[in-house]
């Protein structure tokens, strides 16, 4: 049985964390964020930490309890720190750069790709072919990074598309002659 649940949430000082019966809303300076948990969590904020307990001792709630706890400390790291992910773009003649509020990529189409950037988060082009997408909910940034993954993906022969930077792919060997 995982025990994560029972850790408590440290918050630290920059941060405020307010708890309305289910809502909490976590304060900080990278933005705001708001959450409605479950029924069967209570909450408890003291001493500068933010406890989970779960109401009754049944196999959801408990499971209830250790996802709260962890949707809870990614508020308080996002709002604190900040989450961000690395794209990286590979192929010839493909690069990306910020125009205004839109990512403008070329990716090897006949038109350019414009993807509309979310007020929420913040892409950079760090260089024509890196990408840096980052943001205080973990979970938007993680989906937008997907979405501009989503237009090009890497291929297996010559590993051209748009990847995470840590990400491995599987190379395939080409025709035999």
């Amino acid at each position: 049985m995982s025990r994560i649940g029972q850790k408590p949430v440290a918050v630290p000082k920059d941060v405020t964390v307010d708890i309305k019966g289910q809502a909490v809303s976590v304060k900080g300076r990278l933005g705001a964020l708001a959450l409605t948990l479950d029924r069967d969590v209570d909450l408890a904020l003291k001493d500068g930490a933010i406890t989970v307990a779960a109401r009754n001792e049944s196999r959801r709630a408990r499971m209830i309890r250790a996802t709260s706890r962890n949707l809870l400390a990614n508020m308080v790291q996002g709002v604190s720190e900040g989450f961000k992910k690395t794209l990286e773009i590979e192929g010839v003649g493909f690069r990306a750069a910020v125009a205004g509020k839109d990512l403008v990529m070329q990716l090897g189409f006949s038109h350019e790709v414009r993807f509309p950037i979310p007020p929420d988060v913040a892409i950079k082009a760090e260089k024509p072919t890196t990408l840096s997408v980052s943001g205080a909910d973990r979970q938007r940034v993680g989906q937008v990074a997907a979405e501009i993954r989503a237009l090009k993906k890497p291929e297996p022969y010559k590993g051209k598309g748009i990847r995470y930077a840590n990400e491995w792919i599987q190379r395939k060997e080409g025709k035999k002659k």
